[in-house]
């Protein structure tokens, strides 16, 4: 006989509206990763939902077959099997395990929630998205009015003049946190009766989107009119707010016009001069159809895809250097291949059609939270063809629950006593995100080291043997060890994480000391196709008189070379 599933306590309401709303607010960062704290303390947030909302989605088995499920499933396949038979770190592939295993381990959880448990959930979610919301238009507005007062350690710093940040230093990032907070600001207003409330709530969420000068954001705002234009559902007053967004678009762009016109740096304006797309970003999509078109069955290699784009020849590349397609289903084809990826983005699209006919279908509150978290799912996903914020747990995690509370609940004809396996994930994410902190330490030693007096070796052979973080150590080997074998192995391991100038140039020197000349001037020839300032200097000697000895890199490759061979 099944137990009857545990109803959600205030603590643990508050568990997971915390864990959804406090990793984007978190500013403190040690370098070099930026945002890596943000995505541990995700980890660990949604690690303790797991573990206490155990007993409250007994139902979770019935999630397994769900395409949803299946999808990511495949997904948690493909960095595991590019550790075993390709060449990917084993940092970074436990890393890419790490996240999406818990993504999937939210989704079934929020699947198997049903009646008040599932209500309960989802406005926990959307609390939280909202507090979030609140709290990063107040760091935005810090950011470009008073931009003295980001201290750095509670208000990140924005590098950008004018335009807003938030704590994830980015803007794009930013502008996704206002339109989940625009979803959760319609959803908590209509359910709790505020609904007076929600005209200055999307004013404050759409003017933080025009500070962050997102231009995803700006079609994310056209995203909410549209919802309100065929969402027959809601309220008139929350139809009518939504279909006002655009208005208070234009509305927000004048003022800070005005703002710009006392001689402040208006970021939203210099942005749209660039122009409405972006050819960087339509370049990278052009190569990577190409790549795609070289590995069509088995793609590149999950990971890899940095490391194959830099080492292939591409004169017209972007000069910029990227370490992702910046688009999803471009991501997943060029390293998934045609099949893999294929396979994966039609169960998603399938789980996408059955949220949306369900949600239609659903009637009173299940009806209202159903929609609510299918436009998690969905401006999340707008973002996901644009940018690439899945690959952050802090956004993959809510959105992988959105997606579950979207999805038909499994019902408690379905349920099983065999909610362990939650409790046992939710531990294991808690504990490896503790560990990972320390373990980062290692890294951080490298970068600011101590007075202890440990040489710059030692600290980079401890960061080596780092179990998540040894990839960040040996872009430090490769790039200040002497030209040789040692310095080539990190190259080679930390090539999969990002590939720039520096590397490259060093990289060539170190297969030039071991003898592979012809592999050195190949390297070479990339950097000189990404027009880098550090590569010009470099090829400078190449120009001196005659009677200097000039570097092997000044002559050009005689072929191309497998990038596969370089690994």
């Amino acid at each position: 006989m099944s137990a009857p599933p545990s109803l959600p306590t205030p603590a643990l309401v508050a568990t997971l509206a915390l864990a959804a709303a406090l990793p984007p607010l978190l500013a403190f960062n040690q370098t070099p990763a930026a945002t890596l704290y943000n995505q541990l303390l995700a980890l660990a947030g949604w690690g303790a939902v797991l573990l206490l909302w155990a007993r409250s989605s007994p139902a979770w088995r019935a999630g397994l077959k769900s395409p949803a499920a299946i999808a990511l499933a495949l997904l948690l396949i493909a960095p595991l099997t590019s550790v075993a038979f390709r060449a990917l770190p084993l940092s970074l592939g436990l890393g890419a395990t790490a996240i999406i295993g818990a993504g999937l381990a939210v989704l079934l959880l929020a699947q198997g929630l049903s009646g008040h448990a599932r209500q309960q959930a989802g406005e926990a979610l959307c609390w939280g998205l909202l507090a979030t919301g609140l709290f990063s238009v107040a760091i935005g507005l810090v950011q470009v009015f008073a931009p003295a007062g980001a201290d750095g350690d509670f208000i990140a710093r924005s590098g950008i003049a004018g335009r807003a940040v938030g704590n994830l230093r980015q803007p794009n990032h930013l502008a996704s946190l206002m339109m989940w907070a625009c979803v959760a600001a319609v959803f908590v207003t209509q359910k709790r009766g505020w609904r007076t409330a929600l005209p200055p709530l999307l004013f404050a969420f759409v003017f933080t989107v025009v500070l962050s000068a997102s231009r995803t954001g700006f079609i994310g705002i056209v995203m909410l009119a549209i919802w309100g234009l065929v969402d027959r559902r809601l309220s008139r007053s929350a139809r009518l707010s939504l279909l006002a967004t655009p208005l208070m678009l234009g509305f927000s762009w004048w003022l800070m016009s005005m703002w710009s016109a006392e001689g402040h740096a208006f970021g939203a304006a210099s942005r749209l001069s660039e122009g409405a797309g972006s050819p960087s970003r339509l370049a990278i999509l052009r190569d990577a159809w190409a790549l795609t078109m070289a590995h069509p069955w088995l793609g590149v290699g999950w990971g890899e895809f940095n490391f194959a784009w830099s080492l292939t020849p591409f004169p017209a590349r972007p000069v910029a250097f990227f370490d992702h397609t910046h688009n999803l289903p471009s991501q997943l084809a060029v390293e998934l291949g045609l099949p893999w990826a294929g396979a994966v983005l039609a169960l998603v699209m399938w789980a996408l059609w059955r949220a949306w006919r369900g949600a239609a279908q659903a009637r009173d509150d299940d009806a209202a939270l159903r929609r609510a978290a299918l436009m998690i799912v969905l401006t999340i996903g707008l973002h996901s063809l644009l940018e690439y914020p899945l690959w952050y747990g802090y956004f993959l995690l809510p959105a992988c629950f959105a997606l579950g509370l979207a999805l038909p609940a499994a019902g408690s004809e379905n349920a099983s006593s065999a909610s362990a396996p939650w409790a046992w994930v939710g531990g294991l994410l808690i504990v490896g995100s503790a560990y990972a902190v320390w373990d980062y330490s290692r890294i951080v030693a490298i970068y600011a080291p101590s007075e202890d007096g440990v040489s710059l070796t030692q600290r980079i052979g401890a960061g080596q043997r780092s179990l998540f973080f040894s990839h960040q150590a040996d872009y430090a080997a490769a790039t200040s060890y002497p030209p040789g074998k040692l310095a080539l192995a990190a190259a080679q391991r930390t090539a999969f994480s990002l590939v720039d100038a520096r590397l490259l140039m060093h990289w060539s020197q170190s297969l030039q000391s071991t003898g592979d000349v012809e592999s050195a001037r190949y390297l070479a020839d990339r950097l000189r196709e990404f027009r880098n300032p550090t590569g010009d200097t470099w090829f400078a000697a190449c120009k001196e008189p005659a009677s200097a000895a000039p570097m092997p890199q000044c002559q050009r490759a005689s072929g191309v070379i497998d990038w596969r061979t370089l690994r």
